[in-house]
């Protein structure tokens, strides 16, 4: 059973990182805040199978590189609040977008969760609805799903 749930949290955040659920329209098209320099570095999950390299491309945005190499743009899109990330998929042809939940704890690990595609439908045509059903939903537990730990890679001096 122990095995059965690592395999299935390893695919899931594979899957997490690489995709998350596919949107067509991001949650605000313009940042709502500053980005946080915590998040810039790189980052890997406790099982070293996720990496993420953070980099600046702005105050606003920064760009992701996963583990296979694919570029995303984030921004962040807070709601109420609440730290959420519109990630734009770079090597699309049209506009793809995901949508992170981030938290930092005190120790410097950064947490990322997935938004639940069963609360916030891939479907949604336009951003309001997006933002509408993420801030109806905040206090719901069921709005995050796969969450990963990851901690900075200490990069050499």
């Amino acid at each position: 059973m122990i095995r059965k749930t690592i395999l299935s949290s390893v695919a899931a955040v594979s899957l997490f990182v690489l995709l998350g659920c596919i949107y067509e329209v991001p949650i605000t098209s313009e940042p709502t805040a500053e980005m946080d320099s915590r998040l810039l570095g790189q980052w890997v999950s406790a099982d070293e199978k996720v990496k993420l390299k953070v980099v600046r491309l702005n105050d606003e945005s920064y760009i992701v590189v996963n583990s296979d190499g694919k570029l995303y743009q984030v921004w962040r899109s807070d709601l109420e609040g609440v730290a959420f990330l519109t990630v734009l998929h770079l090597e699309t042809e049209t506009p793809k977008y995901s949508y992170w939940n981030w938290d930092m704890s005190d120790g410097g690990s950064l947490v990322l969760r997935l938004i639940n595609h069963k609360i916030v439908p891939k479907d949604l045509s336009d951003s309001a609805s997006v933002r509408k059903l993420l801030t109806d939903h905040l206090k719901n537990p069921a709005l995050f799903v796969d969450a990963i730990a990851m901690t900075r890679i200490q990069e050499p001096k």
